[in-house]
């Protein structure tokens, strides 16, 4: 898992950056990830009711919640850089 994939996905779907949301879909290598954005994408381009928009909205951002929450626990205890 890749952590910023989640927290781009996040900020592109906040500042409604559909352009960046759909070259992070192609670009991520969490499948799951690429297919909560495909479907949302698509729901908000193509679909005329709002509801259903809103579901894959949500379904999206739960998503990257759930994923955050896991690859916060798997990160080492050891800090990333080391002052030598």
């Amino acid at each position: 898992m890749n952590k910023v994939d989640y927290d781009r996905a996040l900020y592109y779907t906040h500042r409604s950056e559909w352009d960046n949301l759909l070259i992070l879909m192609v670009r991520t290598e969490d499948q799951f990830l690429s297919k909560k954005i495909e479907h949302f994408l698509h729901a908000y381009n193509f679909e005329k009711d709002y509801t259903v928009i809103e579901k894959h909205l949500y379904s999206l951002l739960r998503y990257i919640d759930h994923a955050n929450e896991l690859s916060e626990e798997q990160l080492p205890d050891a800090s990333f850089y080391e002052i030598t």
